[in-house]
């Protein structure tokens, strides 16, 4: 399997994620989406230019979700990412989207922005996403009061999309004064797939803010 992504992207983090818990291997090619050179390159691969993508023999398997379900489908070992039981599954693809749309986006949105120009940001869209984040902290904080992890006792695909929003908003948008989900981010935090990807990430950030 070969895996297109790169180590800060959050989508790609989620993914690698469940290739830990699934303790599958994989090739990486790590994309330079911020370059022109290597944006235009990965889009004669992929031209929605969107990361992560998996290619996995004849088969090309984009976005993170799907790449997930497809792990989870043909890997019999490791963590199981979608439950067996359809109203469980049901919950975990919900609060996957939750994670994705409403933490994940919203906290894109604020990153990027904040690396514009002063003239060129966008406070209105900023204030709305901080808005959408806080609107799901509220959600996230009431509903963890009876789930250990995303959804009940079992790591599930949710998690795999709850820890890099979680990882990057707990200082773009912080949320230490909602217990349960600081509670939460240090369980997500301590798990080894996602310190492994944290780790990985490292030396980019440091470049980056370099």
């Amino acid at each position: 399997m070969h895996l297109y992504f790169h180590p800060l992207s959050t989508y790609s983090q989620k993914t690698v994620i469940a290739f830990h818990e699934k303790a599958t291997r994989f090739t990486p090619e790590i994309v330079q989406l911020m370059q022109p050179e290597g944006r235009a390159a990965y889009r004669k691969i992929y031209p929605l230019g969107k990361l992560p993508l998996l290619v996995d023999a004849d088969r090309t398997i984009p976005e993170s979700s799907i790449i997930i379900e497809y792990l989870d489908q043909r890997v019999p070992g490791g963590t199981r990412l979608i439950p067996a039981d359809p109203d469980v599954s049901r919950r975990v693809r919900f609060h996957d989207r939750i994670f994705d749309l409403y933490l994940n986006n919203p906290c894109a949105t604020i990153f990027f922005d904040g690396l514009k120009p002063e003239g060129q940001r966008n406070p209105g869209a900023v204030a709305e996403a901080r808005e959408t984040i806080e609107a799901v902290y509220a959600y996230l904080d009431d509903h963890l009061a009876k789930s250990t992890w995303a959804v009940g006792d079992a790591f599930s695909m949710a998690d795999c999309a709850a820890a890099p929003a979680l990882g990057y908003l707990r200082n773009l948008h912080p949320f230490a004064s909602r217990p349960r989900i600081t509670a939460y981010w240090n369980r997500l935090a301590e798990r080894p797939s996602v310190v492994r990807v944290l780790d990985e990430a490292k030396p980019y950030l440091a470049k980056m803010s370099a």
